[in-house]
């Protein structure tokens, strides 16, 4: 038995009093091409999405720019409340959203919640504590008392962000509010595959009081709208592959403008030798499995302690054949999809080719036409090799394999041999012995008796890679201060009047230097910093 199915029922076509619209705030010629988007579900066609061109990209950043302008004189306590009312927006008409996130990415409407709750999270934080990370702060100065300093933020202008498919809603717009927050317009590039859900969460943002043409939404094939971006752009907030994500990093730095990338992962989790089997089974299956395993930050490696290998694998595997697949527009469903066909094969080929070098299937390890054109069954592999594709490289898919470990120093050395470091996790009853395991990990986050939420969740704290998975930070007080360029502004008091170092300086060099000498020795010697 591989997983249970669902009720199969599912709409997929929108009435155009719902696509229109959405359809009508892509930044594109009206007689543009137009590109069939497809349900994951099912295969149906979703809608015939404008297609924009490079001219349009910088029609949509000229309106950015000229909007920007207005929109940066607000305070940020009046930017602060169109982010409030979003919150209560996304909240509010989270049925007809989780409606499209499921339609347009095939993810389970669980997973899609997830989305939902982000956005919201994001929209509230930002929105309460934009001002304390973005307010001036005053700096010691170059002579105490005599140099006021201050370090003060701008807006960088116009932000550009180029999001993937895999989280449609939260990768559109999560990233875009601490940059309008902070001032900026917003240019956005979602994937062609997923682009009603931006258009919807554009919208509700103007819905909310965002002025129009701040926030611009560019649709097209990504080796030619991608590009158009980067080149129009004052900074780039790019989520996807690392190796499309070197290409951005190369692209911005020829125009000397700032990059922010989260790539790609190869996630572990380690079990500890003191878990409770089945409460650490339980997480590894929603650290595994949401959104069908094509997520970031979700696990592809579990390293089990060998003193409770057995047990957990059979208290695993058991709940990865208990999992439901559908594609129903509902909660009855555990997982979801694939996302479109080039994403089967990939996993079906990792999984094939772990097989064939002498790995076994404990669950899974087929696709599930039965359920739908793209789905696959949760798959539990065990004894894979370090010659198989999926050992190192991303599947980014319902897979899973294990490996045995003897001790902590085995299972930390192991998480770190990868060149990516996005998300591990450590699953342990004793906290402070999960808190030594986890800062030995080199990944950007990591989680101790959880899978990726408590990280992801925590939004006051910052979220990215290390190595080969990305650069730069989401969330906190990064998250918002990276889109803003950095002014230091002193004021040397009474030199106007030549008084004070204006007095000072105007001395023989040889008496000034003396002088500043001795006044360098005593600022040491009283602990000035």
């Amino acid at each position: 038995m591989t997983a249970r199915v669902t009720a199969a029922g599912s709409a997929t076509r929108l009435p155009p009093a719902v696509l229109d619209p959405l359809l009508e705030r892509v930044v594109a010629t009206p007689r543009a091409d137009r590109v069939e988007t497809r349900a994951p579900f099912t295969g149906e066609v979703l809608a015939a999405v404008p297609q924009s061109t490079p001219d349009d990209v910088l029609l949509a950043v000229e309106q950015a720019r000229s909007a920007q302008h207005d929109w940066a004189r607000r305070s940020v306590h009046d930017r602060g409340q169109v982010l409030l009312r979003l919150h209560d927006l996304v909240l509010d008409r989270q049925r007809e959203v989780l409606d499209l996130v499921q339609l347009e990415s095939g993810k389970s409407r669980a997973h899609a919640y997830e989305e939902v709750a982000d956005v919201a999270i994001v929209a509230r934080h930002y929105a309460r504590r934009a001002h304390g990370y973005l307010r001036p702060r005053r700096r010691a100065g170059l002579v105490p008392g005599l140099t006021v300093t201050h370090e003060v933020r701008h807006p960088k202008g116009v932000v550009g962000i180029i999001a993937p498919w895999n989280y449609p809603l939260t990768l559109a717009i999560s990233d875009a509010l601490p940059a309008l927050m902070a001032g900026n317009g917003v240019v956005l590039k979602p994937d062609s595959q997923t682009p009603l859900t931006a258009l919807w969460a554009v919208q509700a943002l103007v819905d909310a009081g965002l002025p129009e043409g701040l926030f611009g939404v560019v649709v097209g094939d990504g080796g030619v709208i991608g590009p158009a971006v980067v080149d129009a752009v004052d900074y780039v907030c790019f989520t996807g592959s690392t190796a499309t994500g070197r290409g951005v990093a190369a692209r911005a730095g020829e125009r000397l403008v700032g990059a922010s990338l989260e790539l790609g992962g190869k996630n572990a989790m380690y079990v500890a030798d003191d878990v409770d089997v089945d409460v650490a089974a339980e997480g590894a299956v929603r650290a595994c499995f949401a959104s069908a395993g094509q997520l970031c930050i979700s696990i592809e490696r579990l390293l089990v302690h060998e003193d409770v290998a057995d047990a957990f694998v059979a208290a695993f595997v058991r709940r990865v054949q208990a999992l439901r697949l559908g594609r129903s527009l509902d909660y009855s469903a555990d997982v979801g999809s694939l996302v479109s066909r080039a994403q089967l094969e990939r996993v079906e080929a990792h999984v094939r080719d772990a097989v064939d070098k002498g790995a076994t299937v404990l669950a899974g390890g087929r696709a599930l036409p039965e359920v739908g054109p793209l789905f696959y069954a949760p798959t539990v592999l065990d004894g894979v090799g370090e010659d198989a594709d999926c050992h190192a490289a991303e599947t980014f898919g319902p897979v899973v394999s294990i490996y045995r470990v003897a001790s902590d120093a085995e299972a930390v050395r192991r998480a770190n041999d990868t060149p990516f470091g996005l998300n591990a996790s450590v699953w342990t009853a004793d906290v402070g012995r999960g808190r030594r395991i986890a800062r030995a990990i080199r990944a950007g986050t990591v989680n101790v008796n959880e899978g990726y939420i408590a990280t992801w969740g925590s939004v006051a704290a910052p979220m990215g890679g290390m190595k080969d998975s990305g650069l730069s930070r989401r969330h906190g007080a990064e998250g918002i201060t990276k889109y803003t360029e950095t002014q230091t502004v002193s004021v040397q008091l009474g030199a106007h009047r030549g008084l004070g170092t204006g007095r000072f300086f105007s001395l023989p060099a040889e008496r000034w230097t003396a002088g500043f000498t001795g006044g360098l020795r005593v600022l040491k010697a009283a602990g000035w910093r």
